[in-house]
């Protein structure tokens, strides 16, 4: 189990969120948030809605600029950089709604997530030149192994659209790992998945963190998932983290209890 107190070992942490706050308007969507994720560790992020995660999440992806505050990534000022430089930076990321091309097969999706680790340029690709085509081929390589590890090989080359919604979201994994993230991003990953399928996703995550040596943040309102796999546990509410440890910890941690069920509980 992961030091719940990571300010104490702080040569391990691959993501640093330091007193980040956003607003919008009038309204505080994160007010002061800090807290590491440790390499190697599954960190869950939960709170009601609008407690601020997905604002949280939008901010490491670079959709969303921050009013104040850091966030380090593996010794990188995230801040100051690009949006379409965080793929390539190592960061990987699924969404609640899922954002695949519905008409493009399961192995054309997959292949768009390697996109970032080509080395061919523009000129090269619409010239056809040979390393473009090296490129497309490791591409293609990469994508086969991960549908084969994410058991979608009957499907890879059909349409993403006449899928289920459940192998859809295998499908977003696949792509998002398809970059060599070092740290990924799992929005609302059991978002419409029914009993066994959560417990197979569970369990995949867990597979793909040790299978590929990854770091997991991981925002998701299914609490038996993220108390069944992560390491530490942050709680947010209105925008304001309020818990922070183990799951054990955080589970029953009053201000946690409070949110989630009321002050009478």
């Amino acid at each position: 189990m992961a030091d719940a107190n990571p300010t104490t070992n702080p040569q391990a942490a691959l993501l640093r969120v330091q007193d980040v706050s956003v607003r919008f308007g009038g309204i505080v969507a994160l007010d002061g948030v800090s807290f590491d994720v440790l390499r190697g560790q599954v960190t869950g992020l939960i709170g009601p809605n609008g407690a601020g995660k997905t604002t949280l999440f939008n901010c490491l992806s670079r959709l969303y600029t921050c009013d104040s505050g850091t966030i380090t990534f593996d010794g990188h000022d995230l801040l100051a950089l690009p949006q379409h430089a965080i793929a390539g930076l190592g960061i990987g990321r699924t969404f609640q709604n899922l954002a695949l091309f519905a008409s493009m097969t399961v192995l054309a999706n997959v292949m768009v997530g390697r996109h970032c680790r080509a080395t061919s340029g523009v000129v090269a690709n619409a010239l056809h030149l040979r390393q473009a085509a090296n490129d497309t081929r490791e591409a293609e390589a990469r994508a086969r192994a991960l549908i084969g590890l994410l058991e979608l090989d009957a499907v890879a080359d059909a349409p993403v659209a006449a899928l289920p919604f459940g192998t859809k979201k295998r499908v977003e994994l696949a792509r998002a790992l398809a970059a060599e993230p070092k740290l990924l991003l799992l929005d609302e990953p059991a978002s419409g998945l029914n009993h066994d399928e959560v417990q197979a996703l569970g369990r995949l995550i867990r597979q793909v963190r040790d299978r590929f040596d990854l770091t997991v943040l991981l925002v998701e309102h299914h609490m038996g998932l993220v108390m069944g796999i992560s390491d530490k546990v942050v709680a947010l509410n209105f925008g304001r983290k309020i818990a922070e440890g183990t799951p054990a910890d955080v589970s029953a941690h009053p201000a946690v209890i409070e949110a989630y069920l009321g002050a009478a509980a």
